[in-house]
């Protein structure tokens, strides 16, 4: 199958949980609805036509454009986009799907987003939302180990978000 016969399918399926795609692009990308992601990605899994077995890479993105006049220009609202990158052995295509947070929940500033686990469809997704959660400050809902892989349990903030302010110092040793 290719990329629109893909997304045509999701579309079928998943009706308005699909908010978006480009076929066209170089990494052909559909965009899914938060609370559809982990029934999509068990589809995307198990469907005979996508066989989609393989979860290439899991990441986040961070939409903060800091100069007003180019966010205004770009016309990018701020949000975090979830990036999952799946591959099927069987049938030998790609496919990308996106999930688009806003950058705290409910506005509330330091609310973490939240988007379901798809950590029991590819139980790589398991340590991809680890990261995304202790670097980007995205909370994942069902996941059963959620907690920091790469800072410290008491690490104060997310470090990859673009609005990030690093500590002077952490237990009395100078950071910065």
């Amino acid at each position: 199958m290719n990329a629109d016969e893909i997304a045509n399918c999701l579309s079928e399926e998943f009706g308005d949980a699909i908010t978006g795609k480009n076929v066209e692009a170089m990494d052909p990308w559909v965009e899914i609805a938060p609370e559809a992601i982990a029934d999509v990605a068990q589809f995307c899994r198990d469907d005979e036509q996508l066989l989609f077995d393989y979860l290439r890479n899991q990441s986040a993105v961070d939409y903060l454009i800091t100069d007003a006049r180019k966010a205004k220009k770009l016309e990018i609202e701020p949000r975090l986009e979830i990036v999952y990158h799946l591959h099927s052995y069987p049938h030998g295509h790609d496919l990308v799907l996106k999930v688009l947070l806003p950058r705290w929940k409910g506005d509330v500033e330091g609310e973490l987003p939240e988007c379901p686990t798809v950590s029991h469809v590819w139980a790589i997704a398991d340590w991809h939302e680890r990261e995304i959660f202790d670097l980007m400050g995205v909370r994942f809902t069902g996941h059963p180990n959620l907690r920091r892989i790469l800072c410290p349990e008491d690490w104060v903030g997310h470090p990859l978000r673009k609005d990030y302010e690093f500590p002077l110092e952490y237990h009395g040793i100078r950071c910065q």
